[in-house]
């Protein structure tokens, strides 16, 4: 297959990538670097039938040659990014769904679009099934994200309808591992961070609000095994296993010798107090759920932040 990948050189968008590549597949990856990196996609040049383009989805562009599958990726996915960039996500969300789903068309590729488990907001049904249509507050701080989201899934089920566009929907639940940013504000890779630097780790309100962590390797698995299947409503991929947030940080804490302590800070605005999966669907259609658990995941992750951390503090010494 010849492939495009929108946010190729973010965190999954690369790990996807790689993992069609892997296959011989051809992948053109796009990407505006405005939250993706260089890094992450440098290996895949190694590749022959990679390709990366610099490129803002959100602008119309024209793609050569055939394509059997467009996978819509690109976008800000953490809050530091998304309340920093809110036009911009909203944009991407928007007329980057409506660019990728034209592409599709006009190429008559398969469409997966990367949704999120935001689309639940801060929700009243526990855990959350595809069939729950969410608690999200439009007009929040964080509504530009969510609201982005669900528009996006709403574009492609209408593509889907009106155009026959073969399209998928995959609702992404926390994921992490090896390629996250330092400073994305994502809470694994920020409270990692803290603790190789030996500072407190910050909790956001007492710690009790909840969250499920799929490692990367096994949300590849359950995106990839859904690009390829029959299913074409919305399907939710991640770790059914609910950690509260002080329990991830104390885990953190346990596997980094000398971190610090705990901090905690007021909660955000709209943070959602609970989130798992219900993966029923991925289970029955796909056959897929998690291998990795969260130690084993974070033992994996680790190393990627140390060396990152002991590259910043070398240069933060010559300067």
């Amino acid at each position: 297959m010849r492939l495009l990948i929108t946010g190729a050189a973010g965190f999954l968008g690369s790990h996807l990538a790689e993992r069609f590549l892997e296959e011989g597949h051809e992948v053109l990856g796009l990407d505006n670097f405005v939250t993706g990196s260089r890094d992450n996609a440098e290996h895949l040049a190694g590749y022959d039938g990679f390709e990366l383009i610099e490129h803002d989805i959100s602008q119309p562009i024209v793609v050569a040659g055939r394509l059997d599958g467009v996978l819509h990726f690109a976008s800000p996915a953490s809050p530091v990014d998304y309340l920093e960039l809110p036009i911009q996500t909203l944009k991407v969300g928007s007329l980057g769904t409506h660019n990728s789903l034209g592409i599709a068309k006009a190429k008559n590729a398969r469409f997966l679009l990367a949704s999120t488990s935001e689309v639940y907001g801060d929700p009243q049904v526990h855990p959350q099934p595809e069939s729950y249509w969410g608690n999200v507050n439009p007009i929040g701080l964080r509504g530009v994200y969510d609201e982005a989201k669900r528009f996006a899934e709403a574009m492609t089920m209408a593509y889907r309808r009106a155009h026959d566009v073969d399209t998928r929907v995959v609702r992404i639940f926390n994921t992490y591992g090896p390629r996250m940013r330092p400073g994305d504000g994502r809470v694994v890779s920020n409270f990692i961070v803290q603790a190789l630097r030996g500072e407190p780790l910050t909790v956001y309100g007492d710690g009790s609000q909840t969250r499920s962590f799929c490692y990367v390797s096994d949300e590849v698995e359950g995106i990839h095994g859904l690009f390829h299947s029959d299913w074409k409503d919305p399907m939710n991929v991640g770790n059914p296993n609910e950690f509260t947030i002080r329990e991830l940080a104390e885990s953190i804490m346990e596997e980094v010798p000398g971190a610090s302590s705990i901090e905690y800070l007021p909660l955000p605005e709209d943070d959602p107090k609970v989130r798992r999966p219900d993966i029923t669907k991925a289970r029955e259609v796909l056959g897929w759920e998690p291998r990795v658990q969260l130690r084993e995941g974070l033992q994996k992750t680790i190393p990627h932040f140390r060396t990152l951390v002991d590259r910043d503090d070398a240069e933060a010494r010559t300067l």
